[in-house]
């Protein structure tokens, strides 16, 4: 057991490996290796959930411990993301498997190796290694964006590509310098040198820190750097869009570890540098994204959108920072995820059933096959995404409501989400009414349902009522979460001291 840190990376790289040696030999073969490979994993971060809900779990590669070497770190903020992705992750492979795998090449190699960097980027405990499984999962994710061809990916995945190289960059200087200064990555080690900063080298590390900032928020998709991202979902295949979804989350993640743990109380002159930035740009995006969504042409357009509104809801309740603003933003974060993975998913069915003529645009097209269980899985993701009871998106959203108190700031949060509501069920009854009510009885339908790509919708869908019934354990959990999160120094004393599990020696 000590080894089961490592799992959620070396299991994923290991059968991404296998996946190209195998190159297009044995399709049944393949499909299997990737789904089996995948499904583990839901079990693999269960049982590390588990794990980190009685204690900090550090593993240290060959035995170097922190401040050296290479560490990963399990608390119940990475376990609770593994879990996130483990789960969106079994639903897009299954989806995938049932023929968007065969529309490029290596499709089940790039996915393991996707997994493999968000993965990463959730357990490390350095930001170096942050960066590298940054650019793991980033480079598999060029690949996937452009796998199915077509002039309108290569479009999209140019200006990925451009931002992200330029983000990598960013990333790049920011780490050199904290490097430079500092002379440590060890995010535990690094919180403790900037509580000790000299005043003269201050302002370097704050640069530094806002560069962070800027190359997080590109990830995490925030105004004014969440224009590539409509673009990007769009152009993808559903089950690419789907796995996608967490990605942005891999920016929140890493906003809130970051500044948190090294520019939180302790951090003196730094402390909550980044506050007042990210209230205003948190609410910002979540009306920029409103907007979008009611303006989309197409229904997965309309979905990137809301992945937008989602992450400006977020970003808005940690930038409170208070402990219930916390739990109501990690609740509404395992939410958003899931179920917009799901309305990608079922865009993508919807779209099948369409045809390639009218696909996933909002205009009259053929009748949908069985029109009441679509419709019906439509108007069940449309109330959870709305924040409309009783489902899991309305009690995050009154977590994060309860969250903000009075005065100035609760007037604008009050009104720009629920106001984000308001448009986006607008947004919701002009799609769901164009797709479903509004028949050209001439145009010609297309595929058939495919029960499967529908199981892997229902799965997802069916996270939002799970939530609500096991809304006790999930909400203890999530406590206890925010209340770490808000410990630094014991995050940092437990992991530069003792209770290390080690990958042998040097």
């Amino acid at each position: 057991m000590s080894h089961l840190s490592v799992l959620p990376i070396l299991l994923p790289m290991f059968t991404g490996a296998l996946l190209l040696l195998l190159g297009r030999r044995s399709v049944a073969l393949r499909r299997l290796c990737c789904l089996l490979a995948t499904l583990l994993q839901i079990p693999l971060a269960l049982l590390l959930m588990e794990q980190a809900s009685a204690g900090l779990q550090v593993y240290a590669a060959g035995n170097w411990v922190p401040p050296f070497g290479i560490i990963l770190v399990v608390d119940r903020l990475s376990a609770l993301m593994l879990v996130i992705t483990a789960v969106l992750a079994g639903a897009a492979v299954v989806y995938g498997l049932r023929g968007d795998d065969h529309l490029g090449p290596n499709f089940h190699a790039l996915f393991q190796f996707q997994l493999m960097g968000i993965n990463g980027a959730f357990l490390t405990g350095d930001l170096f290694n942050l960066f590298v499984f940054f650019e793991i999962l980033l480079i598999a994710s060029y690949s996937l964006l452009l796998h199915g061809h077509g002039s309108a990916r290569v479009r999209s995945g140019l200006h990925y590509v451009i931002l992200n190289l330029a983000g990598s960059a960013l990333f790049l200087i920011a780490v050199g310098t904290l490097y430079g200064v500092l002379g440590t990555l060890n995010m535990a080690d690094l919180s403790l040198r900037i509580a000790q900063l000299p005043a003269a080298d201050a302002p370097l590390i704050g640069a530094a820190a806002m560069l962070l900032l800027v190359v997080f928020g590109l990830k995490a998709a925030i105004v004014p750097l969440y224009f590539w991202l409509p673009r990007a979902y769009v152009a993808a295949t559903p089950a690419v869009a789907a796995l996608f979804a967490v990605m942005t989350k891999v920016g929140v993640y890493s906003i809130l570890r970051v500044y948190t743990q090294l520019f939180g109380d302790t951090a003196g002159p730094l402390a909550h540098l980044a506050d007042a930035w990210l209230w205003p740009l948190a609410l910002l995006t979540l009306a920029l994204g409103s907007i979008g969504a009611l303006a989309a042409s197409t229904l997965n357009g309309m979905i990137a959108y809301l992945l937008v509104v989602s992450v400006g809801t977020l970003l808005a309740g940690i930038s409170l920072g208070s402990h219930d603003a916390l739990v109501g933003s990690l609740y509404y974060l395992v939410h958003s995820t899931w179920i917009c993975g799901a309305l990608f998913l079922l865009a993508g069915v919807i779209a099948r059933c369409r045809g390639p003529r009218f696909a996933n645009r909002l205009v009259s097209g053929p009748a949908l096959p069985r029109p009441m269980l679509l419709s019906g899985l439509f108007f069940l993701a449309a109330i959870s995404v709305i924040g409309l009871p009783p489902l899991s998106g309305f009690i995050g959203k009154v977590l994060l409501l309860r969250s903000v108190g009075t005065g100035v700031s609760a007037a604008w949060f009050y009104s720009l989400l629920l106001g984000s509501g308001l448009l986006a069920i607008i947004a919701f009854s002009r799609a769901g009414s164009t797709l479903f009510w509004r028949i050209d009885t001439a145009a010609r339908a297309g595929e058939p349902l495919d029960s499967m790509r529908l199981i892997a919708v229902m799965a997802l869908l069916l996270c939002s009522p799970l939530l609500v019934v096991l809304a006790d354990p999930v909400l203890a959990y999530l406590d206890a979460t925010a209340r770490q999160l808000l410990e630094p120094a014991d995050y940092t004393r437990q992991i530069l001291s003792g209770g290390i599990d080690t990958g042998g020696a040097p």
